[in-house]
C-alpha cells in the first residue's frame, strides 16, 4: 500500500522540485543515462504496440520500464546535490497518477457495477429483439456508441456495441468488420466531447487547462468526425433484414438507482471542481461511498424483495422468472472493484512514470521547443492526432501535458480533439480499437480497419476544420 507522505507529499516541496528539475534537465541531455533511458521507453513501447500478436499485456513492458529509468536517473544524480530533486520529481509524477488512478478506479466500478445488474445485458437484448435491417444496425450501434461514450468511456462502449452487432450477425465478417469500424470511430468521437469519455480529456480537465463545459463546444466537430465517415461506409452495407432473436435478459435489482448514483458522482466530482477547486477525485470517492451505502442496502433488504418478486412470478405463473430469482446473488461492491480494467490502470502508471522521467531528463523540453516554437500550434496539435493513430494518446497527450506550451483555449481544445479522434484512422491508435480486435478476432483485423483509413481521415480533417470555424473566438 502506499504510504501517506508518498501520495500527498507538500505542494510547496512539489513546485520546487518542478522548478529545480527544469535546471537539471539541460545538463543530461546526451548523457549516457540520458540515451540509455530513451532506448528503454522505445523497447517497452515496441513491446506495448506489438500486444495482440505477443498476447502480451501492455502494463508489463511499461511497468519495467519506468522502474529502470527513474533508477537510471537517480543512480545519474546519488551523491550529487540533484539527488532529492528527483525524489521529489518522481513523487510529483505519482501524485498526478494517483489522482487519476482514483478517479479511473471509481468510474471503472461504476461501469461493472451497471454490467453485473445487467443494464448492458438489457440494452443489447432491446436491439436484438428488434427486426432491424443491416444499415439500421450499422447506424444505431454507432449512434449509441457516440452518446453512451462520453459517460461511459470509449472503450467500455465499443465493446458493449461490438458484442451487440456479433451476437445480431453471426458469421457475417464483411459487415461486422464495417459495424465495428464505425462503432471505433463513434465511440472515440464522442468521448473526445466529454471529460469522463477518454483518458486524455480526463487529464485536460483535471490540470485545469478546460472548464467542465467548455468541452461541449467539441460536440459538433466530433459529430462530424462520426457522422462523415459512417455516411460513406452506410452505402456498402448489404441490404435486408436480420432475424429477430427471443432472448430475456431481466435487469437485476438497483440497476436505475445506480445510474442515478453515478450521474450524482458525476455531478459532485465536477462541482467539487469547479465551485471550490478541489480536485474531481474528491467528488468521485464521494460517490464510490454513496455505491457503498446502497450496495449495503441491497445486501439488508435482499430477502424482503425477493419474496416479493417470487410471489408475483408464482401468482402471474411465469417460471423463467422464476429460475432467475433462483440465481439472484446479494450486491458486493467489492467485486466490482476487483473487476476493473487494472491492465490499463497499471499501464497508465507506467506511461506516466517513464513519460515523467523522460521529462525529467529535458527530452520534453526538447520537443515542445521545436514542436510548439518552430512549428505553427495548430499544425503541431493536428500531428499530435495523427501520431495518435499509431502510438497511444495516452503517453502523447501526457507528454503534452507534461511540457505544458503555451496555447490559448482553443489550442488546447484543438489538442483534445485530435488526440481523441486521431486514434481511430488505424485500430492500433485506441484502446476501443485493439480491445475490438480482440473481442470480434477473425472478422474485425487491422487490414480491414485500414481500407477505410482514407474515409476516417477525411472525417478527421472535417472535424478540425469545424472546430477552427465554429471556435474561432477561442482562438
Amino acid at each position: 500500500m502506499l504510504k501517506l507522505q508518498v501520495l500527498i507529499p507538500p505542494l510547496l516541496l512539489l513546485t520546487s522540485a518542478s522548478a529545480q528539475a527544469a535546471q537539471a534537465t539541460t545538463e543530461m541531455i546526451g548523457t549516457p543515462v540520458a540515451w540509455f533511458a530513451l532506448v528503454i521507453f522505445v523497447l517497452a513501447y515496441i513491446l506495448v504496440a506489438a500486444e495482440e500478436p505477443l498476447q502480451l499485456r501492455k502494463s508489463k513492458p511499461v511497468l519495467v520500464a519506468a522502474g529502470i529509468i527513474w533508477l537510471a536517473i537517480g543512480w545519474h544524480a546519488y551523491g550529487t546535490s540533484d539527488a532529492e530533486n528527483v525524489q521529489l520529481a518522481f513523487r510529483h509524477n505519482l501524485l498526478e497518477y494517483a489522482e487519476l488512478f482514483l478517479f479511473l478506479l471509481v468510474a471503472m466500478t461504476y461501469i461493472n457495477a451497471l454490467e453485473e445488474r445487467r443494464v448492458f445485458d438489457a440494452l443489447r437484448s432491446w436491439i436484438v429483439h428488434k427486426r432491424l435491417s443491416y444499415v439500421s444496425l450499422f447506424w444505431l450501434t454507432g449512434i449509441l456508441a457516440f452518446f453512451i461514450s462520453p459517460v461511459a468511456d470509449n472503450l467500455t462502449t465499443a465493446l458493449l456495441m461490438c458484442a451487440v452487432v456479433t451476437k445480431v450477425a453471426p458469421g457475417q465478417k464483411q459487415f461486422i468488420n464495417l459495424a465495428c469500424v464505425n462503432i471505433v470511430v463513434a465511440a472515440n468521437s464522442g468521448g473526445a466531447f466529454s471529460p469522463f469519455g477518454d483518458i486524455t480529456t480526463l487529464m485536460v480537465w483535471q490540470k485545469g487547462l478546460v472548464r467542465f463545459d467548455q468541452f461541449l463546444v467539441l460536440f459538433i466537430p466530433s459529430l462530424v468526425s462520426f457522422i462523415l465517415p459512417a455516411l460513406i461506409m452506410s452505402f456498402f452495407i448489404g441490404k435486408g433484414p436480420i432475424a429477430a432473436s427471443s432472448e430475456r435478459v431481466e435487469v437485476k435489482r438497483g440497476a436505475n438507482r445506480i445510474i442515478i448514483l453515478f450521474l450524482f458522482t458525476i455531478s459532485t466530482a465536477v462541482a467539487s471542481f469547479s465551485l471550490f477547486n478541489l480536485p474531481p477525485v474528491l467528488g468521485m470517492m464521494m460517490g464510490l461511498g454513496y455505491l457503498q451505502f446502497f450496495g449495503y442496502f441491497l445486501r439488508k433488504t435482499l430477502a424482503s424483495s425477493l419474496a416479493k418478486k417470487r410471489a408475483c412470478a408464482i401468482a402471474e405463473g411465469d417460471e423463467e422468472r422464476l429460475h432467475y430469482l433462483g440465481n439472484v446473488v446479494p450486491f458486493d461492491i467489492f467485486s466490482r472493484v476487483a473487476q476493473a480494467e487494472w491492465d490499463t490502470l497499471l499501464f497508465f502508471y507506467g506511461v506516466v512514470m517513464c513519460v515523467g522521467g523522460l521529462g525529467y531528463i529535458g527530452y520534453l523540453e526538447v520537443v515542445s521547443g521545436i514542436m510548439y516554437t518552430q512549428w505553427d500550434p495548430t499544425y503541431a496539435n493536428i500531428a499530435v492526432g495523427l501520431l495518435s493513430a499509431v502510438v497511444d494518446n495516452i503517453p502523447i497527450m501526457f507528454a503534452v501535458l507534461t511540457m505544458q506550451p503555451d496555447m490559448v483555449l482553443g489550442q488546447w481544445l484543438l489538442v483534445t480533439l485530435t488526440a481523441g479522434i486521431g486514434g481511430s484512422i488505424l485500430s492500433i491508435g485506441s484502446a476501443a480499437g485493439v480491445a475490438l480486435m480482440g473481442q470480434a478476432r477473425g472478422s474485425y483485423t487491422f487490414v480491414g480497419h485500414l481500407r477505410w483509413a482514407p474515409v476516417i481521415s477525411l472525417g478527421y480533417g472535417a472535424a478540425i476544420l469545424t472546430h477552427l470555424w465554429l471556435n474561432q473566438g477561442a482562438f
